[in-house]
């Protein structure tokens, strides 16, 4: 049966490739795994490739490890696809009952369940196969990650933060880049992702902000919807944590000027967002949210040029 054509998702970049060039067929495979909106892939690589750098940066070499750096580019690309396949597969009932994403594919029946379910594999066996390319203990620690991924999905239903379990899941990176290079841990990557996971907490807080009217209806709940009235204050208090910890990451690390440096303009960046949060201003989240692939880039930039230099 030929999928329904369906419009672009509200969030979706305009003029993206998957919309323009994609064939008729495989656009409601690309919309299921957000390919048209790659902020969330950037959110999940940026502290794998923080961390790749400041293992570097402490082993003395000049640059982080390129080819574990396209690894996780293309793991971070296969693996939000397929997080976000699990996650509408649980919630497809649910989304039917969100305006901003009733249009989804399994909600709109764009996509059957089945088919689904089949994509969701696809995407799995790419990311299984990056990781094998690691060593055992980077392997292990992939594997597991995946039983917080998988109960993300449920948290909204009972949890006020569930922004914290999506935290735990999408910060993982930030152990992996060190596990890859050195086949172990220590406290600078273990501080880098409670840095990670506050990162998380705060921006998703500022993307829940869209919804929230929809999620008091349906009953879903959310940190924006726990702050509420107060929620520039929450999201100021979880950036404040970000900093302190990635600072005590570079202490840990051995970091220099130039990585403190780009910390303070990271630091001013998420500041920016705080100043201009608005509880009634859906648009202006999603700009302030998107806007963290930008901070988390010149957080990486800074951590790379100190190893270089």
């Amino acid at each position: 049966m030929e999928p329904r054509a369906a419009p672009s998702l509200p969030d979706a970049v305009r003029g993206h490739w998957a919309e323009r060039w994609a064939p008729s067929s495989l656009k409601p495979y690309l919309r299921l795994a957000r390919i048209e909106r790659p902020i969330g892939w950037w959110l999940l690589l940026l502290p794998c490739w923080w961390s790749a750098a400041l293992a570097a940066l402490h082993a003395g070499r000049p640059w982080p490890d390129p080819l574990h750096c396209v690894l996780f580019l293309i793991g971070a690309v296969a693996m939000r696809g397929a997080g976000c396949t699990y996650n509408d597969i649980v919630d497809r009932d649910l989304d039917t009952q969100v305006e901003r994403t009733r249009q989804r594919p399994l909600p709109s029946g764009q996509i059957t369940l089945k088919g689904a379910l089949v994509f969701l594999a696809l995407q799995g066996l790419v990311g299984l196969l990056v990781l094998l390319q690691f060593n055992g203990f980077a392997i292990a620690m992939g594997f597991a990650s995946l039983g917080i991924v998988a109960l993300y999905p449920f948290m909204k239903r009972f949890f006020w933060m569930p922004q914290i379990v999506l935290g735990l899941a999408f910060a993982w990176g930030a152990l992996m880049g060190w596990a890859a290079a050195f086949g172990s841990l220590s406290w600078a990557p273990v501080l880098l992702y409670l840095g990670s996971i506050a990162w998380v907490v705060g921006y998703d807080t500022i993307y829940a902000l869209q919804d929230i009217e929809d999620d008091e209806v349906v009953g879903i709940k959310s940190s924006a919807r726990f702050f509420g009235e107060r929620v520039t204050l929450g999201v100021g208090i979880c950036y404040a944590l970000t900093v302190i910890f990635i600072t005590g990451a570079f202490v840990q690390a051995g970091a220099g000027a130039i990585s403190f440096a780009g910390l303070a303009l990271f630091a001013l960046h998420l500041g920016w967002q705080v100043a201009r949060i608005d509880r009634g201003d859906g648009a202006g989240a999603l700009r302030l949210f998107r806007s963290n692939r930008d901070a988390g880039l010149i957080l990486f930039a800074a951590i790379t040029l100190d190893c270089l230099i």
